[in-house]
């Protein structure tokens, strides 16, 4: 699967065009301020206090992960998107990929989201993930629908699973995609242009 070669612009559904580009650790900066500005609502399921800027410095520095790539969508040069898929060092689940997509309230609804999720899991089969997971509160039906779309299938729902900012607990949806049939492809094509095989 071809990866998309950044910085890229991508028009959106409004018209709009964002710059798709990889995330440095001078972002750091400019992604605290993106996350510090997240409507409350959206920072309910994330795994950090993004409003802390040393746990966004955590995050910026992570390797604790293997992380595939990490992107942010740039709009009039301020950040309006952070993405990642990222995977375990080491252990039973290194062939799984983890992908995380948070979009400013003002850009949802509009393709980005998928726009970069298909980017990434372009990079997780480049990188041999065979399997991409997905988390989201069910009470997001955009991205439910969303994850649905692009053909992820739903795992599992757990109850009750996760906490928001208040206390208040919530269902969780996981969802994943299988992209090791597109292994299986390319381990066909190479076998059917080997230079051993004979005619």
């Amino acid at each position: 699967m071809e990866s998309v070669k950044l910085p890229a612009k991508f028009a959106l559904k409004n018209g709009v065009e964002v710059l798709v580009r990889d995330m440095v650790r001078a972002d750091e900066p400019a992604v605290f301020e993106f996350f510090r500005l997240l409507p409350l609502e959206d920072r309910h399921f994330l795994r950090n206090d993004v409003t802390d800027p040393i746990r966004v410095h955590n995050f910026m520095i992570d390797d604790t992960h293997d992380r595939v790539r990490a992107v942010v969508a740039e709009l009039d040069g301020r950040i309006v998107a952070s993405a990642e898929i990222d995977r375990n060092h080491f252990g039973s689940m290194t062939h799984i990929g983890q992908l995380r997509v948070i979009i400013a309230r003002e850009l949802q609804h509009q393709g980005l989201g998928t726009i970069l999720s298909r980017l990434l899991i372009a990079d997780g089969v480049n990188a041999g993930i065979e399997k991409v997971l997905a988390e989201t509160s069910t009470e997001n039906k955009a991205a439910m629908l969303a994850l649905e779309k692009m053909r992820f299938r739903k795992e599992a729902t757990l109850k009750l699973h996760v906490k928001d900012l208040a206390g208040r607990k919530h269902d969780l949806a996981v969802y994943s995609y299988d992209v090791s049939h597109i292994w299986d492809k390319m381990e066909a094509l190479v076998a059917d242009y080997s230079p051993m095989r004979e005619y």
